[in-house]
């Protein structure tokens, strides 16, 4: 569960940092806040798989690699 409760966490993050990719006025600070809005992607990948795997591994029968 506490994965989860990170990825809702990353998520809300990556919703705010589009809305300052979309809204801000100052170039410089939707540059960051596009920046800052891919790295949060990555990471949310990372996460998502992390998820599957703990999904699969709690299946009964999983294989081990």
């Amino acid at each position: 569960m506490a994965l989860h409760a990170e990825r809702t966490e990353l998520e809300q993050r990556l919703a705010r940092a589009e809305q300052e990719r979309l809204y801000l006025t100052d170039p410089a600070a939707a540059a960051a806040a596009q920046g800052e809005e891919a790295a949060l992607l990555a990471e949310l990948d990372r996460l998502m798989t992390r998820i599957r795997a703990a999904e699969y591994r709690s299946q009964p029968g999983a294989r081990t690699w």
